[in-house]
Order: structure tokens, then sequence, then C-alpha cells
């Protein structure tokens, strides 16, 4: 079993987020609004770009995204880093696309809009609770990204992985990375802010199987890292939530 060096069977996942985008774009507005089409700004290639650098001296074996513009471009920029001959191939998993939402939100202004999702993950850990009114089940969206991360993790040959995913998917993975067996991750989200372009760093110790069978399985998970910003490393001026700056102009 791949393993990091100086551990018998310890995995690493580098989870980052997508750069800054603009829900408000033209992109969005000629999809009628379906923001899987939204690309980085010329801000969130720049965030990416300097994950990319923090992370240049990490060899990846294996790179994941989303398949969105906004997480194939956050990868693209933090791969281009890396040595062209050590660089992975881009994979795809469409179990990580962001928590599908509903339809929009009526409101008259950004801060009208930022009010009503300022504390929107608070609810994640109630029962039945959606991504805005007709949107996927929180607990569901939680579902089908641990499984994508527990099927990497069960795949052979690799030690160290790049994941670039979306907010709400982060805070359930690592909800679920912190909490385990130990409680519902779900009502742990709200605690896991993530700002544009943040790593975060998040281990598991893999053991053979107890029932006997071929492969492995999770032990334990250990987060040694939430929410870091390369671009910003102390937050200085980063006082919005994330929510709050989108909906607010703020270009952070």
């Amino acid at each position: 079993m791949s393993a990091l060096p100086g551990t018998t069977g310890r995995r690493r996942i580098y989870l980052m987020r997508h750069g800054h985008v603009d829900y408000f774009g033209k992109e969005i507005q000629a999809a009628g609004g379906d923001t899987k089409v939204v690309p980085l700004t010329p801000l969130g290639q720049e965030q990416a770009k300097a994950g990319g650098v923090a992370l240049s001296h990490v060899r990846f074996d294996r790179a994941v995204c989303s398949g969105v513009p906004r997480t194939f471009q956050t990868a693209t920029h933090v791969l281009a880093s890396q040595p062209e001959e050590l660089r992975p191939a881009l994979e795809v998993e469409p179990d990580l696309v962001e928590i599908h939402g509903g339809g929009f939100i009526e409101a008259k202004s950004r801060a009208e809009l930022a009010a009503q999702m300022a504390y929107h993950f608070e609810v994640a850990g109630e029962p039945g609770a959606t991504m805005l009114k007709g949107g996927e089940v929180f607990a569901d969206a939680e579902r089908r990204a641990i499984e994508a991360v527990k099927r990497l993790l069960a795949e052979p040959g690799w030690h160290t992985v790049l994941i670039a995913a979306h907010e709400g998917i982060n805070r359930l993975i690592l909800g679920w990375a912190a909490l385990g067996a130990k409680g519902s991750g779900l009502k742990a989200v709200q605690a896991f802010e993530q700002d544009p372009a943040c790593i975060n760093v998040i281990d598991f110790d893999m053991v053979p199987r107890g029932d006997g069978a071929v492969g492995t399985e999770i032990q334990r998970a250990i987060v040694k890292a939430v929410n870091v910003t390369p671009y910003n490393y102390v937050k200085h001026g980063m006082n919005m939530t994330s929510l709050e700056a989108i909906f607010a102009r703020d270009p952070r």
C-alpha cells in the first residue's frame, strides 16, 4: 500500500476550494442562472496561482476536480507550478460538484441576498434540510461527497492527492473527517469557513479491511490544516465570510 514517507498506511488529501468567481457575471446570466458554467475571475486565477506556488514543492500522485470550469481552472493553475514531467493528469469526479441549490432567492439587492445566505450552513444538521428552497438535501450531498473520497482512498498506487472542489462540499468533507463516527458531521459544517482558493489538509490512516477481504479501510482521519489562503495567510482585511463577500462585491 502506498503511504506517506515515514508512515505505514497514511495518505494525504490537499483539499482546495476554487478561486474567486462572479456569480452575477455574464456567463451565468447567459446560462439562465446555471452556476456550473461560471469561470474564475482574474482575481480567482491569481488566487489559484498563489496556491500553486505554495504547493509547488508537493508532489501529487493524482489530481481531481469536480469538472466544472472553476474547479478545473483552479486545479490547472495549481498543477502548472509542478514540474511538467511530474504533473499528474487531471481527473474529474462529478460527485464532488457543489451542493445543488434550488431556484434563485428573491432579493432586492446583494445585501439582502447576503443576509439570507449568511447563516445558511447552520441548518445543514437539521433533518431533511436542503441547500436553499427546493435544493439538494445536505445529507444526500454529504453522502455522495464522502463516497467519492472513500472510493479514491480505496484505490491503490498513491499517497498524495490534490482535490479542487467547492465551499459546501469541502465543509461536508471536513465535518465528516473531524467527527467521523463520533457524531454527525453535518452539525459541524457551519464552523468550517472556506475562502476562495483555500487549502485544507486531511490525512487518512488506512489499514487492511477488518473483514479479511482484499483492500483497506479508514482507521482514522486527521485534519492537519483548514482554510489556508496563501495569498493572505493571516487573513488581514478578510473580515467577511465567503458568502458575505460574494454578495457584497468584496474582491477578496
